[in-house]
C-alpha cells in the first residue's frame, strides 16, 4: 500500500502531480465499492456520506503521519473522525493504507463482537478516537492538540466533520477554545454535501457555516471536496497558516453511485439486490465482492477488539501534607493544596509526564489557582464551555499527559455526563475532580445540588470514584489518583468540616495512613449496628456514634471513600452485626445506600438495612441547615440505628 503513501512523500511542500492524483482518484474508486459492499454485507449503515467523505479520508491519512507502523506512538499526527456513522469510508481508507485488511472490513461490519463497529472506534488501528455522538470531534481535537504543545512536539491534528453537526453548540464552543489557545497544529474537514437524515441541511437548520468559524477566528478555505488537487492544496495551506484551519469540502451526498447520488434516504440505507449489482457496475468492481464477503461473514471467524491500554504516568506526586484538628479546613483546599504540591515538583522537568489542569471559570472556587499560578503554561482556561471542556481534557488524557478538570459536580459531571460516557468508551485517563457535591454546596440550591454523582458514575463502566472524608484523605487521593492511569473522579463538598481522628484524637488519615482503592476504613468499633458512611458525612457519624455511645449503644462506622466498589469483605463483617444504616449526602435511592443493599443481596447476606440520604431537592441555606431539613443530622443517624435496634 506504500504506493499511495508515497504520493505524500513531499507534503506539504511538494504540489501533487498527475500520476499522483490519478492513484487518489483510483483508490477513491476502490474504496466506494468496499465501502458500498461492507453495508450490503451487513445490511445496515451509512453509505452515501461516506461516499461523500471519501476524498477526505484519502488526503487527510495520506498527508498525516500516521502509518500502520507508528500509530501506537505518541510521536505521529492524530486523526479524529467526528461524523463517525460514516465508519464505511473511514474504515476502507484504512484498508487502503494498510491499516486492516479489506477482507475483514468487508466481511465484518457491524457483526457482533468484531472491531468495526457502526460508528468508529479506537479498537480500529488508525481510529485515534472514538465517536459518532455528533459534534464532540472537534473538542477531541483540540485535548489532542493540547496534549502535543504540552509535550513541545510538532505534530498536527486532523479532525473531519459532517454538516449538520455544524450547528451544535459544543463545535462553537471546541473552535472558540482553539482560537483563544492559538492552536494552529488543527486542521478540520467539513463534508459539506447538505443532506443529513431528515433531508437537506439548509431546510433543517440555516446556518452560515463559514461565517461561524470565521467569526470565531479560524482560516477558512473553500473547495471541491471531490478535487484531489483542491484538497492536496487547501491541506498544505492549512499545514503553513498560523491559526487553526478549516477546510470546507463542497461534496455530493452517494458521490460515484448515481442513485444514491443526493438522495437523503440512501443516508442510512444499504444498497441490495439489483442496486448492490447496479453500483458496484458503476464502480467498476466485481459483486462478486458480495459473496466473498458473506461467506467470510457467516464463518464467524475474525480477530477479536483489544482494548487500548492506559499509559501510567511519570509524575512524582510528593509528601502527603497532615492536617490536624486543632483547625477546620475543606477538602477543596487539601485538593488544591495537593495539587500545587504535585505541580511544582514536575513543573517542566523533561523527565515527567505533563501535567494540564482544565479549569472552566471557577478556579478560585475549585481550588486550582495556586497550580495556575505556579504552572502556568499547564493551565488550561476554557471558560464556561463544559461539554468541550469534558471531551478535550478526555482526548488530551490518551496523548501523552495527565489531564485533570475541576468543576462543580452538576457542571463538571450531570451537565457532561454523556462526554464522561464517551471518555470511558475510549478508555481516557481524565482525573475529574468535582466540589460542591450533594446538599453541602448550601446557599446556591436546588439547581446547584448533584445529590446523583454516585448513581450517574454507577451506570458506566470504567470509572473509579473517591470520596474523602477529611482534607487528609483529601490529599493522599489526589495523589494516588494523578500517578494511575483510568478515568478516576474525586467528589468533594464546599464546607470546612473536621479533620477526623481515632480514638486517642490522632489524624485517622494522617501518619502512616496509606490509601488503597476500594477499602471501607473502620473508624470506630462496636457489636450492637454498623453504619457505613461516606465523603464529610464521616464527621457527623462519628458524632452519632458518641451519642450512641453514651446511650449504652456500641457501633461500628465504616468510611466508604471508594463507594462504587468497596471490599465485599468489609461490608460482610458489617453485616454480622445484624444492623446497618448508610448515610450519605446522596440521592438515597441511588448512592451508597443502594451499592450496598446490592452487594448484600448478592453474598447471601440477610440483616436489618435502613438508608438514610437525600430524598427530595434541598432547600437553600447553610449546609448545616439545609442538612438538617433533610434529617440528615447526627441525632437523625443515631435514632435510624435505634429504630433497628427495636426491630
Amino acid at each position: 500500500m506504500r504506493d499511495l503513501k508515497d504520493v505524500f512523500a513531499g507534503f506539504p511542500e511538494r504540489i501533487l502531480g498527475d500520476k499522483g492524483a490519478a492513484l487518489i482518484d483510483e483508490a477513491a474508486r476502490e474504496c466506494r465499492s468496499w465501502a458500498v459492499t461492507m453495508t450490503s454485507a451487513a445490511g445496515s449503515g451509512h453509505p452515501a456520506g461516506s461516499l461523500s467523505s471519501m476524498e477526505m479520508y484519502l488526503m487527510v491519512y495520506g498527508a498525516a503521519n500516521i502509518t500502520p507502523e507508528n500509530f501506537h506512538g505518541l510521536e505521529r499526527d492524530f486523526v479524529v473522525v467526528s461524523h463517525g456513522h460514516t465508519s464505511p469510508g473511514a474504515y476502507s481508507v484504512l484498508a487502503r493504507y494498510g491499516f486492516v485488511s479489506p477482507e475483514d472490513v468487508m466481511a465484518h461490519f457491524r457483526q457482533a463482537g468484531s472491531p468495526f463497529q457502526g460508528h468508529v472506534e479506537r479498537v480500529v488501528p488508525g481510529i485515534d478516537w472514538g465517536s459518532g455522538n455528533l459534534g464532540q470531534g472537534l473538542s477531541a481535537g483540540v485535548g489532542f492538540a493540547l496534549a502535543i504543545r504540552a509535550r513541545k512536539r510538532k505534530d498536527h491534528v486532523y479532525v473531519l466533520m459532517s454538516d449538520g453537526e455544524q450547528v451544535k453548540g459544543q463545535v462553537a464552543e471546541a473552535r472558540r477554545i482553539a482560537s483563544h489557545r492559538g492552536l494552529a497544529g488543527i486542521t478540520a474537514l467539513m463534508d459539506c454535501n447538505n443532506i443529513q437524515i431528515s433531508g437537506r441541511t439548509h431546510d433543517i437548520m440555516k446556518a452560515d457555516i463559514p461565517a461561524l468559524w470565521k467569526i470565531d477566528g479560524w482560516d477558512v478555505i473553500e473547495c471541491d471536496g471531490h478535487d484531489t488537487r483542491a484538497l492536496y492544496k487547501a491541506l498544505a495551506e492549512a499545514r503553513t497558516s498560523g491559526r487553526p484551519t478549516v477546510i470546507i469540502c463542497h461534496t455530493l451526498m452517494g458521490k460515484g453511485v448515481s442513485f444514491m447520488e443526493g438522495v437523503p434516504d440512501y443516508h442510512g440505507k444499504a444498497a441490495s439486490g439489483e442496486y448492490y449489482m447496479e453500483a458496484m457496475k458503476e464502480l467498476g468492481a466485481s459483486p462478486e465482492l458480495l459473496d466473498k464477503a458473506l461467506m467470510k461473514r457467516n464463518s464467524g471467524a475474525f480477530v477479536k477488539p483489544s482494548r487500548p491500554d492506559a499509559t501510567v504516568p511519570s509524575i512524582e506526586t510528593g509528601e502527603p501534607r497532615t492536617y490536624y484538628p486543632d483547625k477546620q479546613t475543606d477538602n477543596r483546599s487539601g485538593f488544591g493544596n495537593a495539587l500545587e504540591d504535585i505541580g511544582r515538583l514536575n513543573y517542566r522537568d523533561p523527565d515527567r509526564t505533563p501535567i494540564l489542569v482544565f479549569d472552566c471559570d471557577l478556579a478560585g472556587s475549585v481550588k486550582v489557582e495556586g497550580f495556575a499560578k505556579a504552572c502556568p503554561e499547564w493551565f488550561i482556561e476554557t471558560g464556561i464551555q463544559e461539554h468541550s471542556t469534558a471531551t478535550a481534557a478526555g482526548a488530551a488524557s490518551v496523548c501523552g499527559v495527565t489531564s485533570l478538570w475541576a468543576d462543580f459536580g452538576v457542571f463538571g459531571l450531570a451537565e457532561a455526563y454523556n462526554q464522561h460516557r464517551l471518555n470511558d468508551i475510549n478508555h481516557s485517563s481524565l482525573k475529574l475532580v468535582l466540589t460542591h457535591v450533594g446538599l453541602d454546596v448550601g446557599e446556591d440550591g436546588e439547581t446547584h445540588q448533584s445529590i446523583d454523582y454516585i448513581g450517574l458514575l454507577r451506570n458506566m463502566f470504567g470509572w473509579r470514584l473517591l470520596v474523602p472524608a477529611d482534607p487528609n484523605q483529601t490529599d493522599r487521593m489526589t495523589r494516588w489518583a494523578l500517578s494511575e492511569p483510568g478515568n478516576i473522579c474525586i467528589a468533594m463538598g464546599r464546607s470546612k468540616i473536621p479533620v477526623v481522628t481515632d480514638e486517642k484524637g490522632e489524624p485517622f488519615f494522617g501518619g502512616g495512613y496509606v490509601f488503597r482503592y476500594g477499602a471501607l476504613d473502620l473508624l470506630r468499633r462496636g457489636g450492637d449496628a454498623a453504619v457505613i458512611t461516606t465523603g464529610h458525612m464521616a464527621s457527623r457519624a462519628l458524632k452519632a456514634w458518641e451519642i450512641l455511645k453514651d446511650q449504652g449503644v456500641e457501633v461500628s462506622v465504616y468510611h466508604a471513600g471508594c463507594p462504587l466498589h468497596m471490599e465485599s469483605a468489609a461490608i460482610a463483617e458489617a453485616a454480622r452485626t445484624g444492623r446497618i444504616v448508610t448515610f450519605e449526602d446522596h440521592h438515597a435511592s441511588s448512592g451508597l445506600g443502594s451499592i450496598v443493599a446490592s452487594k448484600l443481596l448478592k453474598m447471601g447476606n440477610c440483616c436489618h438495612i435502613r438508608t438514610l440520604g437525600v430524598t427530595r431537592y434541598g432547600d437553600s441555606g447553610s449546609s448545616s441547615d439545609v442538612l438538617s431539613a433533610m434529617a440528615l443530622d447526627p441525632e437523625d443517624l443515631a435514632a435510624a440505628v435505634r429504630s433497628l435496634m427495636a426491630l
